[in-house]
């Protein structure tokens, strides 16, 4: 890592992202020692604690939250100003930061990301998976992937994606044996793997046919905040989901699960790309931008089937 006079800067909000000294050490190429060894020394000179330790857990105080807040956008932009004095012709390199739903980063590493890094071997790309919204620039990150709704309205947004969409799915042994609903008050009867949402909430399912609107409370049998575990339940035969359509593609080709009150299905925006407008961006980011630009017309980032 390049040393400057901002490293205990970027050491604390190293430490403060991942809740962790040796974490910290890790993203940065540095000891645990020497990052221990810059905390405590801003918190010398700054006469207060940001960080509560203990052996198994590292958290911000109070004060360190609000410093960090302060911090974090203001020492961005004097690192995106240095990259922007330093940019010339040369490759991109450094490290690509993404913030991204968990369970995205496979649909992009099968085409997109695997392209890029053979094309661009010194930049080195950290996805990072979590179904909450956080501020890309106070924790850090180069840009953050959404569904289209999601994205927040100061951002530039690329589309990496078509259209999505959810789609109500089974087993045939689940449907022989439990019946396939016909209207979605017969999913009532049905037991449901349920969406575990970021604000602790189960997700409840919506549909709509011809202007028909209807938000669905199933009886929930299981419940997982990740896409993968829903998909492994349903196809154990636990019970009826509602998946997103291209991450399950295979499984609906297979015949392994299959669709059911499809029309109650709407297509919604898919994945978008996002980052801030106002700060230079930097080479290994506009690289990838370029590179979703190239893909996309030739089906490069996958886009959900029509049924």
């Amino acid at each position: 890592m390049h040393r400057t006079g901002m490293t205990e800067l970027e050491v604390v909000l190293a430490v403060a992202r991942r809740n962790s000294f040796r974490g910290a050490a890790q993203e940065l190429g540095m000891s645990t020692t020497a990052v221990s060894s810059a905390v405590a020394g801003l918190e010398a000179r700054l006469k207060v604690r940001l960080f509560n330790r203990s052996t198994r857990s590292v958290a911000l105080t109070d004060a360190g939250q609000r410093y960090v807040e302060r911090i974090a956008p203001a020492l961005a932009e004097i690192q995106s100003a240095g990259e922007e004095a330093g940019s010339g012709p040369d490759a991109p390199s450094g490290t690509l930061r993404i913030n991204a739903p968990q369970g995205v980063a496979l649909l992009l590493m099968e085409s997109l990301i695997g392209e890029y890094v053979r094309r661009y071997p010194q930049v080195r790309v950290d996805i990072v998976g979590e179904s909450r919204m956080i501020d890309i620039i106070g924790e850090g990150f180069d840009a953050g992937i959404r569904l289209a709704e999601s994205v927040p309205q100061d951002m530039i947004a690329v589309p990496l994606t078509g259209d999505f969409r959810m789609l109500i799915v089974a087993t045939p042994e689940y449907l022989k044996r439990h019946g396939t609903p016909k209207h979605p008050g017969e999913l009532l009867r049905h037991q449901s793997i349920g969406m575990r949402m970021s604000h602790g909430g189960i997700y409840h399912w919506e549909l709509e046919r011809d202007g028909e609107k209807l938000q669905m409370d199933l009886p929930v049998r299981m419940a997982f905040n990740e896409s993968p575990a829903i998909k492994e339940a349903v196809l154990q035969g636990h019970g009826i989901g509602f998946i997103t359509e291209w991450f399950i593609e295979r499984e609906l080709a297979s015949g392994a699960l299959v669709p059911v009150l499809t029309p109650w299905c709407q297509p919604f925006g898919g994945l978008r790309l996002y980052y801030p407008g106002r700060r230079f961006v930097p080479a290994r980011l506009r690289a990838l931008i370029e590179l979703v630009h190239e893909l996309r017309p030739a089906g490069g980032v996958r886009t959900p089937k029509k049924r």
